[in-house]
């Protein structure tokens, strides 16, 4: 079986580190004991220079060259050491080993020339008569503190070698027995690691195979038992894990395929990753795994969609194709990678809103021009009958005005929503309120009501439908004049800081609207007070007409209100609407 890598790594590195200390204790050891023998070696010629210095000083002094050679002659075999004798001036007066005819000077060698001064010198060097190295030691002699000579006394170290040889190869034989066994124990332990490792890699494989029924037993107690404990209750977790996983994905894929919505999800690249049935029943296409969603959804619209997605996250918009009507929404995922789009046919709900809106356009065409005419007959009788009667047909009156009043609106609304676009102009907004509240005076004059108007001194010009906005201001003035008794109403209009929108609000201290209401006042007919709004010739339809307009130019509208404490509408309109 092929060793892992593990074994080789372990191996590896404790080899590298014994032969370096091998090298760095074979190094310094064998430096440290060649000086320890030397500096010994130092010592002892020095004190036998010492004891020599003794009876040769005397001699030295009274200049008796023949009685220091005789000396140093029969000391020599007992100190078996090379003795010179050399005068304060460095001339050699006697050598044991050398017979010197004519005196020979010595001073330049260093060992000489520190005992000239005072100090016992000490020199390594080969020498020009043994032609091996020696040891030379320089002791000077003195007499009153003053040098009269010197005694150097010179030793091979050939002995010295010899016995370092001899310590160098017990020192190796040490440390080649040393290294055998710290490699044989870091063989045991990268086995005794590597094993177990190998034994887990493969398990592992099995398990990311998907045989979650493999484990994994170790009989040494120890670290590794305990991981390999922890790899099998690992793997027991993780084949619950994958069994409860396989069960939710089989529900979703359930879900998904059941879904009346077509599901897709779409990966960076722009290729299609998952879909459903239902998607490929609405595009009609039998093969759509792996393909771009542009072959698939050949509208350019959609195509914005995707880019718009990118910085929005979210998108919701119709589209048209293959001859049907789409609700398209587009959610970026958190990963930022995959767009997962929902549609929604909605080309029924569509045909269905069509036909309503039409059946309500031509049955208030029909029923204006009858209207208009009981409303007449009304009138005519009014100044034939009598009082009595008059009561009954001011009744008719009133409820004739409210079906003009709401078929009126009706058109109205069916006018602005058929229109794809507003004839846009520049819009003082300010200007424009001043000339709306003069229509209001009469009836706040009547009800004892102030009406504040607050506009911005620099409020710039927005791009708008000055008729359409116009609406809009009026609609909601006409509100909350009919619905405040006491106090007054402020309209405040200012531009946004740091934005390029204008605020407008228009609050009133008025009845107020309850809590439960404020979420469908702006759909079409809902009024909250059915009685009050029946009384006032309310219709039901003039806040959806206000929203309406409002999103037409890309705004925005909504409302706050308590109970007795009045109502306040916003609107945000961009200066230029895209």
């Amino acid at each position: 079986m092929k060793k892992p890598f593990i074994f080789f790594k372990l191996f590896a590195t404790y080899l590298t580190i014994v032969v370096i200390l091998s090298a760095l204790i074979l190094f310094f050891s064998f430096g440290t004991i060649r000086k320890f023998y030397i500096s010994r070696l130092t010592s002892h010629l020095e004190n036998l220079a010492v004891a020599l210095s003794l009876s040769l000083t005397p001699l030295i002094e009274e200049n008796r060259h023949l009685e220091i050679g005789e000396t140093i002659k029969k000391l020599r075999p007992q100190v078996k050491t090379r003795i010179t004798v050399l005068d304060s001036q460095g001339q050699v007066l006697t050598d044991s080993d050398r017979d010197l005819k004519n005196r020979v000077s010595y001073s330049t060698y260093p060992e000489i020339a520190l005992a000239l001064n005072g100090k016992t010198g000490i020199a390594l060097r080969i020498d020009d008569l043994e032609e091996e190295e020696m040891l030379h030691v320089a002791f000077p002699v003195k007499k009153e503190g003053e040098v009269i000579g010197v005694i150097r006394m010179s030793l091979p170290l050939s002995e010295i070698n010899t016995l370092f040889q001899q310590v160098k190869k017990v020192i190796l034989y040490s440390l080649l027995f040393i290294v055998i066994v710290i490699l044989s124990g870091t063989i045991f332990l990268s086995q005794s690691l590597s094993t177990p490792v190998r034994q887990l890699i493969n398990v592992s494989r099995r398990i990311a195979s998907g045989d979650f029924s493999v484990r994994i037993f170790f009989k040494n107690k120890g670290e590794l038992k305990e991981l390999a404990d922890s790899f099998n209750s690992m793997s027991e977790r993780l084949k619950s894990t994958f069994g409860e996983l396989s069960k939710r994905e089989e529900e979703l894929k359930g879900i998904i395929s059941n879904l009346q919505d077509g599901i897709l999800l779409i990966d960076e690249k722009g290729k299609i990753t998952l879909f459903n049935e239902s998607l490929k029943k609405m595009l009609k296409k039998a093969n759509i795994k792996g393909k771009f969603y542009w072959e698939l959804v050949r509208e350019p619209t959609f195509n914005e969609l995707m880019r718009k997605v990118q910085k929005d996250k979210v998108v919701c918009q119709e589209i048209t194709f293959e001859e049907r009507i789409f609700s398209c929404t587009l959610t970026m995922l958190p990963s930022g990678r995959e767009v997962l789009v929902v549609f929604r046919d909605i080309t029924e709900q569509k045909n269905i809103e069509k036909l309503k809106k039409d059946f309500i356009l031509n049955v208030s065409h029909e029923l204006r021009t009858p209207l208009t005419a009981i409303r007449g007959f009304v009138e005519t009788l009014e100044e034939e009958v009598d009082e009595k009667a008059k009561y009954y047909l001011q009744i008719i009156k009133r409820h004739t005005d409210r079906l003009i009043n709401i078929i009126r609106d009706l058109l109205f609304l069916s006018e602005i929503e058929e229109e794809k676009k507003l004839q846009m102009e520049k819009v003082d907004l300010g200007k424009m309120m001043e000339k709306i509240v003069p229509l209001f005076k009469p009836r706040l004059t009547s009800k004892n009501l102030s009406l504040t108007l607050e506009v911005d001194s620099h409020l710039p010009l927005i791009k708008g439908d000055p008729f359409k906005l116009e609406q809009v201001f009026i609609n909601l003035l006409d509100n909350a004049v009919k619905y405040t008794e006491r106090g007054g109403i402020t309209v405040n209009i200012k531009k946004i800081e740091n934005e390029d929108k204008i605020c407008i609000k228009i609050q009133d201290t008025g009845i107020g609207i309850p809590g439960e209401h404020l979420s469908r006042i702006f759909e079409r007919f809902y009024v909250v007070d059915k009685s009050r709004s029946r009384s006032s010739g309310g219709t039901g339809l003039g806040l959806s007409i206000v929203k309406h307009i409002v999103l037409m130019h890309n705004g925005s509208i909504n409302v706050k209100s308590m109970v007795g404490s009045g109502t306040t509408f916003t609107i945000f309109l961009p200066i230029n609407p895209s």
